[in-house]
């Protein structure tokens, strides 16, 4: 059934995932239908890694090594049923400022008038304190009351014992709960379980 997330509060299985549309400009973003769920990180952040593992998917999201080579939203139907939106990559410097200066309204177009967004996975490096371009977004995203979900992401290059701490010291750059702030590894499937619940949760409300 189109539109339906869940059923009867049972762990969501991802049965079809597909890329379906990718938009350059804000008039290229397709009619909002179906809720959705969008991912922001800085490039080289893992972000195009974190969308496949949640949909177990080894390369739905293709992964570049060049960081900044996405320069569209890209949209995947999930169960025909909602959308996983991929945003372009932030925050590195050999994408040029012309490049930058086309990605931004394109972006703030879609996050401040898509009313079929139900949040915004921001996706941040637990191994470094969150970078300045972190922290606006979040403060953005705050100021026009889009909710986040926000996750820490390579912990599997920590040791645990750093994994708190550094959800603490993230968690106070950009102003947010520690027990709000998800721990994640695409690599060994570390909070998996516990990020998609709340994406699903979020897609329901």
């Amino acid at each position: 059934m189109r539109g339906k997330v869940s059923e009867n509060n049972r762990p969501i299985v991802i049965k079809d995932a597909r890329f379906v549309h990718s938009a350059y400009s804000p008039k290229d973003l397709p009619k909002p239908e179906l809720p959705e769920i969008a991912f922001a990180g800085r490039s080289n952040v893992g972000k195009s890694s974190l969308i496949n593992c949640l949909l177990l998917r080894k390369k739905l999201v293709k992964t570049s090594s060049t960081p900044g080579r996405t320069q569209s939203i890209n949209f995947f139907l999930i169960n025909n049923s909602f959308y996983f939106v991929d945003l372009p990559g932030y925050g590195y410097a050999k994408v040029s400022k012309a490049v930058q200066a086309r990605w931004r309204p394109l972006v703030e177009s879609y996050l401040k008038n898509r009313g079929t967004l139900r949040a915004v996975v921001h996706i941040i490096d637990s191994r470094h304190p969150p970078t300045p371009e972190d922290i606006q977004l979040q403060d953005w995203l705050r100021i026009h009351s889009i909710p986040v979900i926000t996750v820490l992401t390579k912990i599997d290059k920590l040791s645990r014992n750093a994994w708190q701490k550094n959800r603490v010291q993230a968690s106070r750059a950009i102003g947010v709960n520690p027990e709000g702030v998800f721990l994640f590894s695409a690599t060994k499937k570390i909070g998996r379980e516990e990020l998609l619940a709340e994406v699903v949760r979020r897609l329901a409300e």
